[in-house]
């Protein structure tokens, strides 16, 4: 693989994967809009590997609190804030995990178009800026969560398996709708990545395994230490930008890249 080419993938995975405009929309058209060749599944794995190693960095106060917590909580059966916590992101995970299941090769042939990528974009862009509204006005905070609520969240994120989508996009949507803070949503929705990444990063690698193909070390190496890297310092800088300023950036951003695909390819 073109080492140059791997590096501008890396950024685009670190970049977008969490911001709200989705990352497979942009490592899907990229490559195909530059006439580059197909990355390979060990490149997706590895920007993957990178971008999990970034969000648990970021989120490790919480992870420590949280892990242990959950498995202290099955001696007496009962679960401290963090312990809740923990099971509040199990439940948010199953609905993706299922509908992945059961509709992911589906989804895979069907749905990668460049058109179905622009309507995703335009539309749920579109609804991530109704969401945020009222963002100044949203109040309800992490530890006020409901399982009724994380239940709406984790079955909007099971949007997210059509490309163009975006799952920090739809999460957070899902959560100012509910009335959280920005803050709230975007730290739940980072919290949510963890297995929402791991799961299927842990099937890729199955996969992989299964395959003959030659590996390609370095530019493996760079997509894991590229995309991590990015996507650690996009995580810092989102979360004070998105409490100054809001959504509509990347609702804008969303809007015009959804007319510039439409413009490629109609």
């Amino acid at each position: 693989m073109d080492l140059f080419h791997a590096v501008v993938l890396a950024i685009l995975q670190g970049l977008t994967e969490f911001l709200p405009i989705s990352s497979s929309a942009h490592l899907i058209l990229v490559p195909e809009l530059l006439g580059w060749p197909d990355q390979g599944l060990a490149f997706d794995v590895a920007v993957h590997v990178g971008t999990l190693l970034a969000v648990v960095l970021f989120l490790m106060p919480e992870i420590q609190r949280i892990v242990p917590a959950w498995f202290a909580g099955w001696g007496k059966r009962k679960w401290s804030n963090d312990g809740q916590l923990g099971w509040l992101v199990i439940l948010a995970t199953i609905p993706v995990g299922l509908v992945g299941l059961l509709l992911g090769d589906w989804i895979e042939l069907n749905l990668r178009s460049a058109l179905v990528i622009a309507a995703s974009t335009l539309v749920f862009g579109l609804l991530l800026g109704w969401a945020d509204r009222g963002g100044d006005r949203n109040q309800a905070e992490m530890s006020e969560l409901s399982w009724k609520h994380t239940l709406l969240v984790g079955a909007a994120q099971a949007l997210a398996l059509i490309p163009g989508t975006s799952r920090s996009g739809i999460t957070m949507t899902a959560l100012l709708a509910l009335g959280y803070t920005r803050t709230a949503a975007a730290r739940f929705s980072f919290l949510m990545a963890v297995p929402a990444i791991a799961l299927p990063g842990l099937l890729k690698t199955v996969e992989l395994t299964e395959q003959a193909a030659t590996t390609d070390w370095r530019a493996i190496l760079v997509g894991v230490v590229v995309s991590a890297t990015v996507a650690f310092l996009c995580m810092k800088v989102f979360m004070r930008f998105v409490e100054r300023v809001g959504m509509l950036p990347f609702v804008i951003y969303r809007i015009l890249l959804s007319l510039v695909i439409v413009g490629l390819v109609v």
